[in-house]
């Protein structure tokens, strides 16, 4: 009975948990849909609420804007709208925050998370994965060797974690792909790599 009950969870533990993601994250993206004038809502003109509509009009408008800015007019509007947002008190800190992290995470210009590293951490004795970051000239140029910013990320929420610097020498770089590292500490090292995955199977008694 305990083996079909955890064979019956295996099955949809992980497909509840998806439903209920997907659930939340198009609710959110119907309320894209308050945007538009009442009378072109959809829950208006048809008469009845579509779940998704609003993912719809999400992707639509996100490619427009894509478009548009990858012409000239578009990238003057868009930078006299960040000059306008820079100049609103709180406002312009929390845009320029948020707006370096996402150009450094999305446009892949930047040097985030693109190496995996082994360092000693919560102590001397444990080895913890991190994500390779950047250190600021201001805080390198008062460090007398050669240190690099690490991301510790928490599990099994890697939205959280620990930001800090380490020497170089202290770190291990990983021939190990950011999704896999990322898979392994949301699972808490359950969910290994393929390669690993085909390792154990093949020793495994």
């Amino acid at each position: 009975m305990k083996k079909y009950l955890l064979t019956g969870l295996l099955v949809w533990v992980p497909l509840g948990i998806t439903v209920w993601v997907l659930h939340l994250t198009i609710g959110i993206l119907d309320l894209s849909l308050s945007l538009l004038p009442e009378e072109w809502q959809p829950d208006r003109l048809l008469g009845i609420h579509i779940p998704g509509v609003g993912v719809i009009l999400t992707a639509v408008v996100v490619l427009i804007t894509g478009l548009l800015v990858r012409n000239v007019l578009g990238q003057q509007l868009l930078v006299a709208w960040e000059a306008v947002l820079r100049h609103i008190p709180f406002v312009s800190a929390v845009y320029n925050s948020v707006k370096q992290v996402s150009d450094t995470l999305l446009s892949g210009k930047g040097n985030a998370f693109r190496k995996v590293l082994l360092v000693r951490y919560p102590h001397p004795e444990a080895w913890s994965l991190a994500f390779q970051t950047t250190v600021p000239s201001e805080v390198a140029g008062k460090l007398e060797e050669e240190y690099v910013g690490v991301f510790v990320p928490t599990t099994p929420s890697p939205v959280n974690g620990f930001y800090f610097y380490v020497r170089r020498a202290d770190t291990i770089e990983l021939n190990l792909s950011v999704d896999v590292a990322f898979k392994s500490i949301i699972s808490m090292g359950v969910v290994a790599s393929p390669e690993d995955t085909a390792k154990y199977k093949a020793y495994k008694p």
